[in-house]
């Protein structure tokens, strides 16, 4: 792959090295000091593979995106244009131009869309459910009325998965050129870090560079972000990697009915967070408990709490948590310990099972203990 990437006009900065620390996954490092804005990657734009450019090539197929709309995933159209470029490729074996590349991908995955029905059993509720979100993407991409495909690869189940894989963990949007996912040979051997080295760059014609987005020293990792480092749930779904290094994870507090209020209090799992090393808990997080608290009491007190948090008036809505600080306290507590004993009961399901047949179980149990760890932490820290 090496060789045939050089040879389609990939350059790289001396030091910029495949690795790989069990033989399976393949990661980048640099072997000499980079300075900050150091160019690391150049890919040629007619090696990268391109949803927009699938479209173009295959024209607009209505009766398979009707199909697609129908099974409720129309907002999943791009990736499955970049998955039938993907299948399409396979098809020519050696003939393809992109063959080298194709035989040098990964067989086995660990993400969402992988795992068996057992293993969502063993997820708490927010990470099961994107797991399970993902492998119903699978399911609902269906190319049964894609013309230029053959009957065996329509009907080889494990190869749609395999591309479906690719298409999911490596193509990332382009934020020059929204509405494109584009997937790019060699940069795709960037690992996912929540402190990042390099970033991606596109030109006006396509091609893409990597540069570096701070100094780096010999021997470290070069790393993208592939998302938010503050959600490991969703990391896990899609990619199948525990980031042990994001500093913070959603609180796990899940309110059926979220009202355009609870959006404007700060109910998103970006921002009610438990932070890994310290136990802090994140301001929106009190303010959704005690927003909760008022809604569920006295009304005339949680426009007053709203009011004072739309103006930014610090001062009161310190006030009003000083005032129920025993009831957000406790409903807190309540929460934290109610998870923990739902992780305990989680783990408990994994001992004793056959990891030949759920080999995904170990990454599973990382993740649990890694949810687990943190809120030990803010309940050491509060309680």
């Amino acid at each position: 792959m090496e060789e045939w990437a050089a040879a389609c006009g990939v350059q790289r900065a001396d030091g910029f090295q495949l690795t790989s620390e069990d033989g399976v996954d393949v990661s980048v490092m640099t072997t000499q000091d980079l300075a900050a804005e150091s160019p690391v990657l150049f890919v040629p734009g007619e090696m990268i593979l391109s949803s927009s450019r699938a479209v173009q090539e295959f024209g607009r197929l209505e009766a398979a995106e009707k199909l697609i709309n129908g099974l409720n995933v129309s907002d999943q159209i791009r990736q499955f244009y970049l998955m039938l470029k993907i299948l399409f490729e396979y098809e020519k074996g050696e003939e393809s131009p992109w063959f080298p590349w194709l035989n040098s991908l990964p067989r086995y995955f660990s993400n969402g869309a992988a795992m068996t029905t057992f293993c969502y059993e063993c997820l708490p509720p927010l990470v099961a459910s994107l797991a399970m979100e993902e492998r119903s993407n699978l399911m609902r991409m269906d190319v049964i009325k894609v013309p230029f495909l053959s009957e065996e690869t329509k009907r080889n189940k494990d190869l749609i998965k395999w591309a479906f894989q690719i298409v999911y963990t490596r193509s990332f949007e382009v934020n020059d050129a929204p509405g494109d996912l584009r997937i790019v040979p060699m940069a795709d051997m960037f690992n996912h870090g929540t402190d990042t080295e390099v970033a991606l760059v596109y030109d006006d014609n396509g091609n893409c560079y990597a540069r570096t987005t701070r100094d780096v020293p010999a021997g470290s990792p070069l790393r993208m972000s592939y998302g938010d480092p503050t959600n490991p749930s969703f990391l896990l779904a899609r990619y199948g990697f525990v980031d042990e290094s994001s500093p913070a994870t959603f609180c796990k507090i899940m309110i059926p009915h979220i009202n355009s209020q609870l959006k404007d209090i700060g109910y998103a799992h970006n921002r009610m967070l438990f932070y890994k090393d310290s136990g802090e808990v994140s301001e929106e997080v009190w303010d959704v408990l005690l927003f909760q608290i008022l809604s569920s009491s006295n009304a005339a007190r949680r426009r007053e709490f709203y009011k004072a948090h739309i103006n930014g008036d610090y001062e009161t809505k310190q006030a009003f948590h000083q005032d129920f600080w025993p009831e957000t306290s406790a409903k807190l507590k309540e929460h934290l310990d109610t998870f923990l004993r739902q992780l305990d009961e989680l783990s408990a399901k994994v001992y004793g099972k056959n990891r030949n047949e759920h080999p995904r179980l170990p990454l599973i149990v990382k993740h649990n203990e890694f949810v687990r760890n943190t809120f030990l932490k803010v309940r050491d820290r509060y309680f």
